[in-house]
């Protein structure tokens, strides 16, 4: 044990055997180390943070935990005892609960029946039913974790639905909760009511494994972290004995430097997209745009901020052709787009405008594909992709090789199906996918989104060299540092409407805040 992680384990939880304890444990994949020789100590009651890289072993290593892999040596001690955790029936009856950073639901199934699925109480699904209502509402009420249980958890806001796999896990009798990158699809107002929970769950004794890069979260809630790097962990320590720049530097192993990129001024530049009195109502009859005009000149980096679900997503839809505005039209890279005259994702290809989307396993890739077809798709009917009637896969592997040596890409394999990567690698091989075309126009939805602190200096440097390439770049991100960072203008939405401009140079949270809740003009 280091002395970072004799200082971490002292205090009031010191007379009780640690909640979790991991000895030695190393995991292989082919000619991946993804776990070294890891110990980590975890108090029960608290809340511990694990950071580290993309693929520098934390999933791999909670995976474990849970069941869903075995490691190749090592052991695991759940409140002192050796346990073996062969699957996630064993670590559920070890009382380990964990929630995915792609939820396991079914959406077309209830709240109640997913909180019910694989733990019915009988064979009688109705007394099942009820016995669980009852438990789920003492639940919500303990902590705070309101859902309507009746409701389909496909129709849901992210946020509920995370909550539903809280409830599941703690209706399973979790007392360890592990949640991995838990505030990558979460509003600012979600995360905040996600800390109010886990602090609750902390207070009734509920041990706690939070994954997550942004440090700031790491800060704020934390009581113990610990770095892993390159599958090691380097550090562990208490959370006030450290800083958000000490565990940066500790994760990527080398001193950051601070981004600051220069604002530009495109007034009177040629429009890569002009946007005219765009409507869009759903199949519900609901507004998700009402009558949006805008324009995004060449060389020039438009920010859209908002909190989630407030058309911004609708809006990038339409601009890459996957869906049709019911009234208005837009001209992207000189073609005109409307109901009467659509352009479909493959055309917008083709003419030059490339679409990063918020959501990377919806619309991004294809989890079952390795990450060389991941790499092409889309553009798999190009020429140098293909031979005779078949694709060149020799071709597609040498060229995804590049990809990942120019975006860090984690392992560097290919030949590895995409769900093998983490999340941030994921989110860098379809970044790397579409920045390399050198498009025209890019639309760019959460571009960081589940990516740790090294790879945002990489991605935002490539957005702003994509800009001064004389690139027009459209960028929704619920990040308001990273709005602000990278934008020259930012047009703020609210309620499928835009509601506000400002300068990038001249922007401020105050302000932006208010004209996301539509407030500015009572503060006034």
């Amino acid at each position: 044990m280091t002395d970072h992680q004799r200082q971490a384990g002292e205090g009031v939880h010191s007379a009780l055997p640690f909640a979790i304890e991991l000895r030695k444990i190393c995991k292989r994949f082919g000619a991946v180390q993804a776990n070294r020789n890891i110990d980590l100590q975890v108090q029960p009651g608290t809340i511990h943070g694990i950071v580290g890289e993309n693929g520098a072993g934390k999933s791999t290593l909670m995976s474990i935990l849970y069941g869903f892999y075995q490691a190749d040596s090592g052991d695991i001690l759940i409140n002192g005892q050796t346990t073996k955790i062969k699957n996630s029936h064993d670590a559920i009856a070890a009382g380990i609960g964990m929630v995915h950073q792609h939820f396991m639901l079914v959406d077309t199934f209830s709240v109640l029946e997913n909180v019910l699925l694989g733990a019915e109480q009988s064979a009688l699904l109705a007394k099942s039913a009820i016995n669980a209502r009852s438990a789920l509402q003492h639940l919500s009420d303990d902590y705070q974790l309101s859902v309507p249980l009746d409701a389909l958890t496909g129709e849901l806001p992210v946020g509920q639905q995370q909550r539903t796999e809280i409830l599941k896990a703690l209706y399973r009798n979790a007392e360890i909760l592990i949640l991995d990158e838990p505030t990558g699809v979460l509003t600012p107002q979600e995360a905040d009511q996600l800390f109010r929970v886990l602090q609750a769950l902390k207070e009734r004794g509920v041990t706690i494994i939070l994954i997550t890069h942004k440090l700031r979260e790491i800060m704020d809630i934390t009581d113990n972290v610990s770095v892993l790097r390159l599958g090691e962990i380097v550090s562990t320590q208490r959370t006030s004995d450290t800083s958000m720049t000490q565990l940066a530097e500790l994760m990527v192993g080398r001193k950051l430097q601070s981004q600051t990129f220069n604002k530009v001024d495109s007034t009177d530049g040629e429009a890569g997209i002009d946007v005219q009195n765009i409507s869009v109502v759903d199949e519900r009859g609901l507004t998700r745009l009402n009558n949006i005009s805008f324009n995004v000149k060449k060389g020039e980096i438009v920010g859209i901020a908002g909190v989630a679900g407030n058309g911004q997503s609708t809006l990038l839809e339409v601009l890459a052709g996957i869906s049709l505005p019911n009234s208005g039209h837009f001209t992207i890279n000189g073609h005109e787009v409307s109901a009467d005259t659509p352009m479909g994702p493959r055309m917008m290809r083709e003419i030059g405008v490339q679409h990063v989307p918020e959501d990377r396993l919806k619309l991004g890739l294809i989890k079952s594909f390795t990450a060389a077809e991941s790499s092409v798709l889309g553009y798999h009917n190009q020429k140098r992709f293909n031979w005779r009637m078949f694709l060149n896969a020799k071709v597609i592997r040498n060229a995804c090789k590049k990809l990942m040596q120019s975006f860090d890409i984690r392992p560097p394999n290919p030949k590895l199906r995409s769900s093998s990567f983490s999340g941030g690698n994921q989110q860098k091989l379809i970044l790397a996918r579409e920045l390399d075309k050198s498009p025209s126009v890019l639309l760019v939805g959460q571009p960081t989104r589940g990516v740790d602190i090294g790879a945002i200096e990489l991605i935002h440097q490539k957005i702003i060299d994509m800009r001064d390439a004389g690139c027009a770049v459209l960028l929704v991100s619920v990040e308001l540092d990273e709005i602000m960072a990278l934008s020259d203008r930012i047009l703020v939405m609210y309620e499928g409407q835009i509601v506000g401009t400002v300068n990038g140079a001249d922007a401020d949270k105050t302000t932006l805040g208010l004209m996301m809740a539509n407030a500015l003009d009572q503060m006034a």
